[in-house]
């Protein structure tokens, strides 16, 4: 009995790498931009409600988020220095609120907030903030149960901006669980 072995031919040298022309037109050097989410926040459970929406969505679509607080004129009436002392006791106020807010962000999320302080009436302050990022895509608030309701905003917004703002608006229902919102997002 013979045993015959054969070898198998040998491959093919590879062919060279083809060149590859460079994309026309080329690309930009620029990052691709990132979805931007404006959250109103004041510390009440709705805002805390929008915020962790926000963050959880930002986190989850590769997004970056800001927070902004207005803070309100004070209607005080008496001596000047009584009403600078309020307004520097309001921001101080409004400073800690944001650095809180913005650490539990980063624990949940990892993300490092935006934060924005302005002071004005709250919806046009909304709309100047927005103006003047450009980058912003969506204006996200927090909407409190109907028992506790004070409305001014989300009135606001929905009678004045209808048709007019040209990012969506999230309004957040402020008494969803933490499950519920984590869900969502």
């Amino acid at each position: 009995m013979f045993l015959t072995v054969r070898q198998a031919p040998a491959p093919p040298a590879p062919a060279p790498p083809l060149a590859l022309a460079a994309p026309w037109p080329p690309a930009p050097a620029t990052a691709p931009e990132r979805f931007k989410f404006l959250v109103c926040v004041d510390g009440s459970p709705q805002s805390r409600a929008a915020l962790r929406f926000a963050a959880l969505r930002a986190r989850n679509v590769g997004g970056l988020l800001a927070l902004l607080h207005v803070i309100e004129p004070a209607e005080y009436l008496g001596w000047m220095s009584i009403a600078d002392a309020m307004e520097q006791e309001s921001r101080a106020e409004a400073e800690l609120l944001l650095h809180g807010l913005a650490g539990e962000v980063q624990r949940l999320t990892g993300l490092i907030p935006e934060l924005h302080i302005r002071q004005g009436q709250i919806g046009e302050e909304i709309l100047a903030a927005i103006a003047e990022d450009g980058d912003i895509h969506a204006l996200v608030v927090g909407a409190a149960p109907p028992a506790v309701r004070k409305g001014r905003l989300i009135s606001w917004l929905a009678g004045e901006l209808a048709g007019t703002l040209d990012i969506p608006l999230l309004v957040v229902p402020g008494n969803l669980t933490t499950e519920r919102i984590d869900r969502l997002a």
